[in-house]
């Protein structure tokens, strides 16, 4: 923004060219409404750890609003969260906190590699999703709030989600 800032007073045009970014490109993957998205947070690696995304989980949930949980990445490290790893520090904070937010009978949508050729896209309750193998990073997690009957069928017929999900229309 500050080079926009900087050429317009300069009396220089700019253009925009919009691209795809992460949160675009895996909410777009998802099917699920991008206007129900509540706000975004990031899992970091447990040396870092934080119940900060527990608690953005929980309060777009009690908003009906679906979460978008970015996986911690060090690149120059190459480390990468993987989608079971932020699944498993979630379900340690439920032990320890009891509010029913995040549990193996949760749903949650796993995606790997948003925006590339070849992305990954797999909604289940997380005791099923954490068995999945998403392959190579980077990993994004959504957990669904309140769930649109389009919504189902587009988890269902694009994220191979179980049919169960649909007693979940609201």
């Amino acid at each position: 923004m500050t080079l926009r800032i900087e050429a317009k007073k300069r009396g220089i045009k700019t253009r925009i060219i919009h691209g795809a970014s992460v949160i675009s490109a895996t909410i777009g993957l998802s099917g699920l409404h991008n206007y129900k998205f509540g706000k975004t947070v990031t899992i970091p690696f447990p040396e870092n750890f934080s119940e900060t995304p527990y608690n953005v989980i929980a309060q777009n949930k009690k908003r009906g609003l679906h979460t978008l949980c970015l996986l911690d990445l060090k690149v120059a490290e190459n480390r990468f969260l993987s989608i079971n790893e932020a699944l498993t520090l979630l379900l340690e904070i439920e032990q320890k906190r009891k509010e029913g937010n995040v549990m193996p009978s949760t749903v949650a949508v796993g995606v790997a590699r948003a925006g590339s050729k070849i992305p990954i896209l797999k909604a289940d309750y997380i005791k099923e999703l954490s068995k999945y193998d998403f392959g190579n990073p980077p990993h994004s997690l959504i957990f669904p709030g309140d769930l649109h009957f389009v919504e189902i069928e587009a988890l269902v017929a694009l994220a191979g989600a179980p049919e169960t999900l649909r007693r979940l229309a609201k």
